[in-house]
């Protein structure tokens, strides 16, 4: 809601409400990023924020992903003309790579949308998602609405504008397809779709029959010409010069977008900050034309809201007196505006409005509040040890009238206080989590889904770009005879030595938690392994029972066993015999713990980066489990990591002894041990050391060894010393994991030996068949394989195998990566023979 929040406190990161604010307003204010505490007010920041209650336009920018939106934009609107802005991201990303770790999927998703809230927090806008997954690579928009839910997706967009009430709606991409990403492409038709329908009171009424109808008066393509594209024509097409600078920030908007662009680092999109003209192109869409800016024809004045006209002189007279030495000089003229606004009718924008001037007062007041909790993840039923704090950083007199906690209708403390300057003030507060407050975990993986979309069963989360707080509290105030009522959410306060403070939400956990050594277990048909259920105690003296169970087909004795664990934090592994069906099959193994009468089945996954809050996930405790044939050679592999691959894992799954290899592992001798060499996923384009050491690969080879090669994207190489001979790399890629593959050679070692691969070996196999697929390479190279999209030529590139002296090198554009973590048997089958061959 408010652009300028990015120095706001921790602690007010959520706005106050003087009365119920309508859901627009609630949905608006959780998709502000939250902050930490030590960000701090300045004067500079809070004059923009003047700036931005004084303008009443928005604008929303639509796109299909993390790092869709174009960073040098927002923080032009949000920051130089102080505009409500908002980013709608259909998908979190979740189809992408992990530049910066081995998190894939789900786990990929959370992160983006971490680091697309840190962007925000940057550049000063808000953060939206729809329900629609990111599976991956899509080559046109056709196949996208195969697979998205067309009218959740535009029922979504449509929640969003009614909600958000933008008045420009500005897209990343063109409608029309060509050049570019399926969803890229299908984001702007469904947001074309949306555009028309959010203003028609029929449209979506069942689903949003809560909202009103909006409608934004244009809809433009931020027009940029990929690949294929036709490029926008004059005549239809503004410009505006986006390349700013603002001298409250001290910087350019090229700079704050650099900064915000550089929060993507999963995806290796740091930038260096740009100064001097940017023009940026506008395409209309929908709507009417604009001439001169994008918002061309919009009001900005308080004179848009019935009744508000009067505020606009005190608006521009507090602005106008404004010290930024003394910014509580400002309190009597926001008392007296607020005054003034309580008086308006109820509108979604003026609920807006209220909470940005409560915002606005407390910051000049120098009112700093949090709620601290000594540990920051809780069981149902615990009590909640709290310390509410407050600070007043100024002399104007306000009353602590005491503490809410709104989810259990009751108050900490009725006790007013009133607040001396500069003295922290501290009540105490030992509320019970109610024991039916469900198990943390984001909420749009709460429930599974189908392939395009994720399940959101309550439909009033959606849109957000987090989970709302666990445990809301509310802190209630008197100042100049109104009351000030500031949100709040207990946090943790942890000092660390290197990073300094931080602070965690509160998470709700369960007593134990369930987990498995590996994430994947691989049988050969009929026989019985030992599978160990690893169980954590979150809380002294768990006791209960343990139970695995088997799907169809497979079995797990015992049924059950008993557990007791004494102190928290505290692991016990337990052993349990499964036996695989006597078939090639797939199943999941679940684990389910019983503690005092109830059950619990959660995995616990946390992720920490620097750069985004730690996150903990909890979802279900499975153990995929894959029953195949699969025949190995060799013993000794040596693996040369690229970028957050787990294939390395998959061998030693296998039965391989894996060697990371170091620098100095690469001296001749140390190599002739290794039966196989693998290089890792893109590791030509994240590490500098390949290309000098590639020689010693290559004798390796020569004397007999075999090198794998996995794929490398063909741009941001470090080195194309891929093989010994001649091969260069395109763009091409087989999208489709069902393609028909065609074995060119079916006698080759490769398909021969150890095991026997057929086409059917290619069935099963997730998101994607191969990417960056080799264009040309040298006759030394055979192709083994040849696969194409529906209605494309057919790639030859997908597996080439050489010899090379008494060796063979192997370059592969298959994503392993993604199917050997996922137990695709064929891929298991046929990455065993490229380690084989020569054996």
């Amino acid at each position: 809601m408010i652009p300028l929040l990015a120095s706001v406190p921790r602690s007010f990161h959520t706005f106050s409400w003087r009365r119920t604010a309508g859901v627009a307003g609630l949905l608006a204010l959780a998709s502000l990023p939250r902050l930490c505490a030590t960000e701090p007010v300045t004067a500079s920041t809070l004059l923009q924020e003047l700036r931005s209650f004084r303008e009443l336009r928005s604008v929303l920018y639509v796109a299909a992903h993390p790092d869709d939106e174009n960073n040098r934009l927002l923080p032009y609107l949000a920051r130089g003309r102080a505009l409500r802005t908002g980013y709608l991201s259909l998908t979190r990303g979740d189809g992408g790579q992990n530049l910066i770790g081995s998190e894939l999927g789900e786990q990929l998703g959370v992160i983006r949308t971490h680091e697309l809230i840190a962007a925000r927090r940057v550049d000063g806008g808000e953060q939206y998602f729809s329900r629609a997954r990111d599976f991956g690579f899509s080559k046109d928009s056709a196949d996208t609405l195969q697979r998205w839910d067309r009218q959740q997706v535009v029922a979504d967009i449509v929640h969003v504008i009614r909600e958000f009430r933008p008045d420009i709606v500005v897209t990343r991409f063109s409608p029309v397809p060509g050049g570019t990403h399926g969803h890229h492409t299908a984001s702007a038709i469904l947001a074309l779709e949306a555009f028309k329908l959010a203003g028609d009171p029929n449209a979506f009424h069942d689903e949003l029959g809560g909202l009103p109808p909006w409608q934004p008066k244009r809809m433009l393509w931020n027009s940029w010409t990929p690949p294929g594209s036709t490029a926008p024509t004059a005549a239809n097409t503004l410009q505006l010069d986006c390349g700013g600078y603002d001298p409250l920030l001290g910087e350019s908007f090229g700079e704050i977008g650099a900064r915000g662009r550089s929060m993507h680092k999963s995806q290796g999109e740091g930038r260096t900050g740009t100064r001097g003209p940017a023009p940026e192109n506008f395409t209309l869409l929908a709507g009417e034309p604009a001439t001169h800016d994008i918002l061309d024809g919009v009001d900005g004045t308080w004179a848009r809201i019935p009744g508000g006209a009067a505020l606009a002189p005190l608006i521009d007279e507090l602005i106008a007196h404004f010290d930024p030495y003394e910014p509580a000089k400002s309190v009597p003229a926001i008392l007296d505006i607020r005054r003034q606004l309580a008086d308006l009718a109820s509108d979604p924008l003026v609920e807006l409005k209220r909470a940005q001037l409560d915002h606005i007062l407390q910051t000049c007041l120098g009112l700093f509040v949090e709620t601290v909790v000594a540990d920051a993840q809780v069981v149902p039923g615990e009590e909640l040890k709290l310390r509410h704090t407050a600070v007043l950083r100024s002399s104007v007199p306000v009353q602590w009238l005491g503490v809410r906690y709104p989810s259990l209708g009751s108050d900490a403390s009725g006790e007013s206080i009133a607040l001396g300057e500069n003295q922290p003030i501290n009540r105490s507060g030992a509320p019970t989590l109610p024991a039916d407050t469900p198990v943390s975990q984001p909420y749009w993986l709460r429930a599974p889904g189908p392939e395009g979309m994720f399940v959101v069963e309550d439909h009033a989360l959606i849109g957000r770009a987090e989970n709302p707080p666990v445990f809301p509290i509310e802190h209630r105030f008197t100042v100049g005879g109104q009351t000030l009522v500031i949100s709040d959410e207990p946090v943790q306060v942890i000092n660390d030595p290197v990073r300094g403070e931080i602070r965690r939400r509160l998470d709700v956990i369960p007593p134990v938690s369930l987990g498995w050594p590996q994430s994947l277990e691989l049988f050969s048909p009929g026989t019985t392994k030992s599978v160990l259920v690893e169980i954590t105690a979150a809380r002294p003296n768990a006791s209960g029972t343990l139970e695995l169970s088997a799907p169809d087909g497979w079995r797990a004795t015992p049924a059950s066993q008993s557990f007791s664990i004494a102190r928290a934090g505290d692991q016990a592994r337990f052993t349990f015999e499964v036996t695989a069906p006597d078939h090639a099959a797939t199943g999941f193994l679940r684990a389910a713990a019983t503690v005092a009468g109830k059950r619990y089945d959660h995995a616990r996954i946390e992720i920490r980066y620097d750069h985004i809050p730690a996150q903990l996930l909890q979802p279900p405790a499975e153990l995929k489990a894959v029953s195949l044939e699969l025949a190995t050679r060799g013993h000794q592999i040596g693996y040369l990591p690229g970028a957050g691959d787990l294939v390395g894992e998959s061998l030693s799954r296998m039965g391989y002894a894996v060697t990371t290899l170091s620098n100095g592992a690469l001296a001749p001798e140390n190599l002739r041990r290794f039966d196989a060499i693998v290089i890792g996923v893109r590791a030509f384009n994240t590490r500098s050391d390949l290309d000098s050491r590639m020689p010693a690969l290559f004798d390796y080879v020569e004397q007999g060894g075999t090198l794998i090669v996995q794929y490398n994207t063909a741009y941001g190489l470090q080195s194309t010393r891929f093989a010994p001979y001649a091969l260069e790399l395109s763009r091409d890629r087989v999208t489709d994991a069902k393609a028909a593959v065609t074995l060119l050679e079916p006698e080759h070692p490769v398909f021969a030996t150890p095991n026997r691969i057929t086409p059917a070996d290619f069935a099963g196999w997730v998101q994607e068949r191969a990417r960056f697929v080799p264009r040309s390479w040298g006759p030394e190279f055979t192709p083994l394989v040849s696969m194409s999209d529906p209605g494309e030529p057919p790639l030859r590139g997908t597996l080439l195998v050489a010899r090379h002296g008494r060796g063979h090198v192997v370059y592969s554009s298959l994503s392993w990566f993604r199917e050997l973590p996922a137990g695709v048997p064929g891929a298991y089958r046929l990455f065993a023979n490229l380690v084989s061959l020569g054996k």
